[in-house]
């Protein structure tokens, strides 16, 4: 395994024996493996470890393991912890991306301050056919399915050209002790979905689809060189940039081959997914004035051409406004009604979207009214009280960028009790032990 990744190392030009190197560490098999293998293979090796304090005691022993590791070893050794919770809440983005971003900025602040030449991680051949199957299932286009990059700036992998089985048997070999991730085994992610069930499903049809999938990456990046140039071409002549955002020359566009496929490869630097591409697509013999949306960006389509522009945040979209106690009618943000009544024994509960009922004593008042915002949850009926991302709730009810910008949130403390017109929250049912019931009417809907 050394030399096969000496080989990699030195066809990819990733490494140079002068300058240090930094090894991304967990104290898991992957990273303690790629430590290991740099330091036979020679290279002047730093560690650096971030605690994200997400596991509980875990955490704090994976710290623990790799110290005392890079200890035994007389090794350079950096950690740095983070509160990654609070930064995902201050973001508005998920717990994983906030990871990784406070793990890269912490990566590239090291390499200045310790002069390396690049940051190492242990992403393996298995990690790369995860990802292109994740890829594949966004609709990633072909840029995905190359999977993940060998060099990315001062990122670099080493391990990608191995398996974690030869991985695991490299460790074995060396009798080299590592840590294990608990939360590895769990289903509850997408990434941990494809490996721990998909991938042994696709084993059972082709006992070699791992190495399958593995070529078949390298391949479609030699391919994705030759299609990148090209698409580069195209767009220098059907793209023209303007001050917001750009503009696509229809008739030019509609001239190219596969047009469709350049029309995706132009909007999806700009979020816009692949059924929204194809909408598109259909509108181009229709009438002017259709808008479409991505996460970020708006596209106009104005007679014989494209204009894509980025949306600008609507100022209250940041504003929370609140509900009294005693409050019969509000007009501002949106105009609703609400009303106390007991819970007679002939009741009968609403089942329009406009008209909502809900357990009077369940609330804390005053209740608010507020924009979504990423990571909102909420406990929908028929999930057995789980819960639910509203990203998801948006995506599964096929709502557009413009229908979840105005669409506003009824909180009761920091608990969602209402996607207003379109679905409550099931802790604030109303049940048979319900003495008072609040409800809430949507005019001028």
């Amino acid at each position: 395994m050394l030399k096969k990744i000496q080989s990699f190392i030195i066809e990819n030009q990733l490494l140079e024996y002068e300058k240090t190197v930094i090894v991304a560490i967990s104290g898991g098999a992957d990273s303690v493996a790629l430590w290991f293998v740099l330091r036979e293979l020679g290279y002047q090796c730093a560690l650096a470890h971030c605690n994200f304090h997400l596991r509980g005691e875990e955490s704090n022993r994976d710290e623990e393991f790799v110290r005392q590791l890079a200890k035994k070893h007389e090794t350079p050794f950096y950690k740095i912890d983070f509160d990654t919770k609070k930064y995902a809440k201050e973001q508005g983005i998920s717990i994983e991306m906030a990871a990784r971003d406070l793990r890269y900025n912490w990566f590239y602040h090291l390499i200045v301050v310790l002069d390396a030449q690049a940051i190492a991680v242990a992403h393996h051949a298995d990690d790369n056919i995860e990802t292109i199957l994740m890829n594949l299932m966004r609709g990633c286009g072909l840029k995905g399915l190359r999977g993940i990059p060998v060099k990315n700036e001062k990122v670099v992998r080493p391990l990608l050209c191995c398996s974690r089985k030869e991985i695991e048997q490299y460790l074995l070999f060396s009798k080299q002790n590592y840590v294990n991730d608990s939360t590895n085994k769990l289903n509850d992610h997408r990434r941990n979905k494809i490996r721990n069930q998909i991938i042994p499903l696709l084993e059972e049809i082709n006992p070699v689809v791992r190495q399958v999938l593995y070529d078949a990456s390298e391949r479609y990046a030699d391919a994705f060189t030759i299609y990148d140039e090209k698409i580069e071409s195209i767009k220098a002549e059907v793209v023209s940039k303007e001050t917001n955002g750009l503009k696509i020359n229809i008739d030019k566009l509609k001239k190219q081959p596969a047009y469709k496929t350049v029309l995706f490869e132009i909007l999806q630097p700009f979020g816009f997914r692949s059924l929204i591409v194809k909408k598109i697509a259909e509108s181009l013999e229709k009438e002017s004035g259709k808008q479409f949306y991505s996460e970020t960006h708006c596209l106009l389509k104005d007679r014989d051409q494209l204009i894509v522009f980025k949306i600008q945040q609507e100022e209250n979209d940041k504003l929370h406004y609140p509900i009294s106690e005693n409050t019969k009618t509000i007009l501002t943000p949106i105009s609703m009604q609400f009303g106390k009544k007991m819970r007679l024994s002939d009741f009968q509960l609403s089942k329009e979207k406009n008209c909502v009922q809900f357990d009077y004593d369940k609330l804390i008042f005053p209740l608010t009214l507020r924009k979504w915002c990423k990571g909102d949850v909420f406990h929908p009926f028929g999930l057995k009280g789980k819960k639910k991302k509203l990203s998801d709730f948006f995506i599964d009810n096929k709502l557009s960028l413009l229908e979840k910008k105005s669409c506003w949130l009824l909180l009761s403390g920091n608990e969602i009790v209402w996607i207003v017109g379109y679905q409550t929250d099931y802790r604030f049912r109303v049940t048979d032990k319900t003495k008072d019931i609040l409800q809430i009417d949507l005019i001028d809907q």
